[in-house]
């Protein structure tokens, strides 16, 4: 990560050098969008804070219940409305069927956790307009539905007939 500032701040000096008007003006530019995304973007920092706030136990309760297909739905939605990084998701996944939850299930709510940004909606919204968020979320959900009900028939979670 340093490497990628040390870069930044190489080639901002190098632009600085060739043309110093043009690197002023692209600095004001981008200070001037930063003022305008920032609100956005701190309150899906705020939310996300809250979000993380939940504890493993929390999640495995809603999820490793008896009925899998329930499990399913609990999974997916809370997958939706969840937001953590991958390198978080993917041990969390592991405790999970470490506890007994179903493959499926964990499929379900890893997937839609990655696919699905319900969190990220209006800093989404506002770069890709209303329509193309909302289709975007949709397709990642039923993605993310037949990707665990293909897991629960791989495993054996759940029967073709």
């Amino acid at each position: 990560m340093a490497g990628l500032y040390v870069f930044t701040g190489m080639a901002l000096l190098i632009s600085f050098f060739l043309d110093r008007e043009k690197t002023r003006t692209g600095l004001k530019r981008g200070m001037m969008k930063l003022k305008k995304t920032m609100p956005s973007y701190l309150k899906l920092l705020v939310i996300i804070a809250i979000v993380l706030l939940l504890s493993e136990e929390i999640i495995i309760e809603t999820l490793g219940q008896e009925r899998i297909f329930l499990g399913l739905i609990s999974s997916l939605i809370l997958g939706s409305i969840t937001m953590m990084p991958g390198f978080i998701a993917y041990p969390l996944a592991k405790i999970l069927v470490a506890r007994g939850v179903q493959y499926m299930v964990v499929a379900g709510f890893v997937t839609s956790l990655m696919l699905v940004g319900v969190v990220t909606y209006p800093l989404e919204k506002e770069y890709f307009g209303k329509r193309a968020t909302l289709l975007r979320n949709l397709v990642g959900f039923f993605i993310a539905a037949a990707i665990a009900l293909v897991t629960g028939i791989f495993y054996g979670e759940v029967g073709l007939g």
